[in-house]
């Protein structure tokens, strides 16, 4: 199990977009954003051995790990598998939070807020 944790797809799409914060199209998002979103993204189950990712767009920093600054915004819940399809832009994420693709905490306003445009498209995962 150990190592089905170390390969997970969403993995390469958080790394790119550390580089993407540092572009002026993410520096533009951080500035129209300011919030704070935390992900527990799971290799197959929802709430099971979740990585977490913490996307601070008040600063325009991602680290791996819970946030340490109080509590984010909004938090995600997700399938490796359909973090992926959602960012790649092949699920919706509405549809998805309704079949329970996608579980939330946090304030509604500032989860209705993310977009996965926010993530730039990888080439290839």
């Amino acid at each position: 199990m150990a190592s089905e944790l170390a390969n997970l797809k969403s993995d390469a799409i958080f790394d790119r977009m550390k580089q993407h914060l540092l572009t002026d199209t993410g520096k533009e998002i951080v500035k129209k954003t300011g919030l704070v979103y935390q992900f527990h993204i799971a290799p197959e189950k929802i709430g099971e051995n979740e990585i977490i990712y913490t996307i601070d767009l008040k600063k325009g920093e991602i680290t791996k790990g819970p946030y340490e600054g109080g509590k984010p915004d909004a938090s995600f819940f997700f399938k490796d598998d359909d973090f992926v399809n959602i960012v790649l832009g092949k699920m919706n994420p509405q549809i998805a939070f309704v079949r329970g693709s996608i579980k939330i905490k946090g304030s509604f306003s500032a989860a209705k807020r993310f977009s996965p445009d926010i993530f730039p498209k990888p080439a290839k995962l």
